[in-house]
């Protein structure tokens, strides 16, 4: 049953992106344009993907919710890999892709009230059981028992945290046909509401490819 409604869930995203494409949805990315057509060695992008610090490098793929496994394994990896290498966490990074079904994670309380995202994704509230109208994930990763694997404290302790623009774009179309309103005015909204201190990269695999391209180790987290 899970694997039947992850394969809906991909080819409703994939016709989701081909109509967001065709009508220029996904156009305004958050990269300098000019800059790379005029030949600059770097977009805002590129610069993200160097800001990675560290030696030891990581990146974990969240396609997924997953229980918030993501976040609870970059909280391992920041313990034990100090410990493993017997280096100091300044020579540990690691970078959390947020893209496809996990985009809310990305999305401040607001998003979740006001876009009722809890019941869009069927993310339930681990206190009430019931669907979220608040990001459970931010301050403490949702039910699991690692009261500082939040995304909050994570992106505290040096976490880079990619959020994917085509998820944004697709999904807030998504959410904008249900309701009946411009998907413009979704999507800005969407974007207004990303987390402090997450990147919203051109697209999740690109930040994926990205990551690995500055060395560091994929995981997938989804």
């Amino acid at each position: 049953m899970q694997t039947t409604k992850r394969q809906a869930n991909r080819r409703d995203f994939l016709g989701l992106a081909a109509t967001a494409a065709a009508a220029g949805l996904g156009a305004a990315l958050p990269i300098s344009q000019a800059a790379a057509a005029a030949g600059s060695p770097g977009t805002d992008f590129t610069r993200w993907l160097d800001s990675i610090p560290g030696k030891y490098r990581q990146v974990y793929d969240m396609p997924e919710l997953n229980k918030g496994m993501g976040l609870a394994w970059s909280w391992v990896f920041l313990l034990t890999a100090a410990q493993g290498y017997g280096v100091p966490e300044s020579d540990l990074g690691v970078v959390i892709v947020l893209r496809h079904d996990a985009i809310p994670l990305a999305l401040q309380d607001s998003a979740w009230a006001k876009y009722n995202l809890g019941e869009q994704f069927k993310i339930e509230d681990p206190d009430t059981k019931a669907p979220a109208v608040r990001n459970p994930y931010y301050l403490k990763p949702g039910s699991l028992p690692i009261p500082d694997a939040g995304l909050r404290q994570l992106m505290d302790r040096g976490v880079r945290v990619a959020a994917c623009d085509m998820a944004l774009t697709v999904y807030s179309g998504a959410v904008a046909k249900k309701m009946g309103v411009k998907p413009e005015a979704v999507k800005k909204d969407w974007v207004d509401a990303v987390l402090p201190g997450v990147t919203v990269a051109p697209s999740g695999v690109l930040a994926c490819n990205g990551a690995v391209s500055r060395g560091c180790v994929y995981v997938f987290a989804g």
